[in-house]
C-alpha cells in the first residue's frame, strides 16, 4: 500500500513586506529587560518620586529647620498663603516676566530661523552665534550683563549717552528691574527656540515654494500662506516650553540682584520667595505649601494648553474632511 506524503511549504513572502514576527516574547527576554531598566526606576523613585510625595506631606505640617519636631496643621499652610501678600506679589512678578519674555523669545527665534533659512552667506557662523549663548552657564551670563547694565560705566548706558539719551537705571530702578531680566534671558535662551524653528523650516518641502512661485506668489505671500501655517505646531510647542521655563525663573534673578530680588523686591519671583521662606525663615512646611500651589497652577496651564491643542487638531481634521 503506497503512502502519500504531504509536503508543507512555508508561505511565500510578499515583496516589500517584512517577515512575520513571533507572537509574544519569552519570559527570559522580559526578565532581562526588567533588570536593564531597574537602575533607572530606582534612581527615578529615590530622587524624584519620593521627594514629591515627601514634600506634599510636609505641606500639611509646620516643619521647620529650627526645631526637630513638627505638628500636623492640616490646611493651615494653604489658608495662610491665600492671605499672604508676598505670595501674590511674587506670583505677579513671575507672570509678568513670563508674558514679557515669551513673546520676544518666540518672535525673535522665528526671525532668526527665517534669516538663516533664506540662504544668507556664512550660515554656520550665524547658527553658532545664535546658539552659543545658550551653552553658557547662568553665572557667566549674569556677570556679562551686570557689566553691561552698570549705570555709570556700562556699555548700554555709554551707547545711550553717545546718542544723546539719558542713562537708564537698569538694575537700580523698580520700573526696569524685570525688563533687565527679560533682556538678559532673551539673549541667553533664544538659541534653543531658534534651533526648533530651524529644524521645522528645513522639514518643509521645497516643492511647495516652487509651486507657489510658479503661481506668481511673492516672498511675503509664501511666508504667510505656506511657512507660518506649517510652523503652527512648532510654534505651539515653543510657546508651551517657553511658558513653563519662564514660570520657573529663579537663578538669573537671584544672581543678578544678589538675592535681593531687585530694588524693593520689584523682580523677586515666586520661587525666590519659596527659597527665602524655606531656607532663610526656616519654614519648610509653609514653603512646601506655596510650592505645591504653584505646581497646581502649572498643571492647570498644561492641561489647558493640551485641551486647546486637541481642539485645534480636531477642528483642522473636520475642516479637511
Amino acid at each position: 500500500m503506497a503512502t502519500t506524503t504531504i509536503q508543507t511549504t512555508p508561505p511565500a513572502l510578499v515583496p516589500g513586506q517584512p517577515p512575520r514576527a513571533r507572537k509574544g516574547r519569552s519570559l527570559a527576554t522580559n526578565r532581562g529587560g526588567f533588570w536593564f531598566v531597574l537602575p533607572f526606576f530606582v534612581v527615578y523613585a529615590v530622587f524624584l518620586l519620593w521627594p514629591v510625595v515627601y514634600g506634599l506631606g510636609m505641606s500639611f505640617f509646620d516643619t521647620s529647620l529650627a526645631r526637630p519636631e513638627s505638628d500636623f496643621v492640616g490646611l493651615a499652610n494653604y489658608r495662610e498663603l491665600l492671605g499672604d501678600p508676598l505670595v501674590w506679589r511674587t506670583l505677579g512678578h513671575t507672570l509678568l516676566f513670563t508674558v514679557m519674555s515669551t513673546i520676544p523669545l518666540v518672535l525673535v527665534a522665528l526671525l532668526m530661523a527665517l534669516l538663516v533659512q533664506t540662504g544668507v552667506r556664512g550660515q554656520w557662523l550665524w547658527r553658532f552665534s545664535f546658539f552659543a549663548p545658550f551653552l553658557m552657564p547662568v553665572a557667566t551670563v549674569v556677570l556679562i550683563w551686570q557689566w553691561l547694565f552698570q549705570y555709570d560705566f556700562g556699555f548700554i548706558n555709554a551707547t545711550l549717552g553717545q546718542l544723546g539719551l539719558e542713562p537708564v537705571g537698569w538694575l537700580t530702578t523698580e520700573e526696569m528691574a524685570i525688563a533687565s531680566v527679560v533682556i538678559l534671558t532673551v539673549w541667553w535662551t533664544v538659541g534653543f527656540n531658534f534651533l526648533l524653528y530651524l529644524s521645522a523650516l528645513q522639514a518643509i518641502p521645497e516643492s511647495l515654494y516652487e509651486a507657489a512661485a510658479l503661481d506668481g506668489a511673492g516672498g511675503w505671500r509664501r511666508l504667510v500662506s505656506i511657512t507660518l501655517p506649517l510652523l503652527s505646531r512648532t510654534t505651539g510647542l515653543v510657546i508651551v516650553l517657553q511658558v513653563l521655563a519662564s514660570l520657573k525663573v529663579f537663578d538669573q534673578i537671584y544672581i543678578l540682584f544678589g538675592g535681593g530680588g531687585g530694588p524693593d523686591g520689584a523682580a523677586a519671583p515666586l520661587l525666590q520667595y519659596v527659597y527665602d521662606t524655606g531656607f532663610v525663615s526656616y519654614r519648610l512646611g509653609y514653603a512646601s505649601a506655596i510650592s505645591y500651589m504653584f505646581f497646581a497652577l502649572i498643571i492647570v496651564f498644561s492641561l489647558g494648553q493640551l485641551w486647546l491643542s486637541n481642539r485645534r487638531g480636531t477642528s483642522q481634521k473636520g475642516g479637511a474632511a
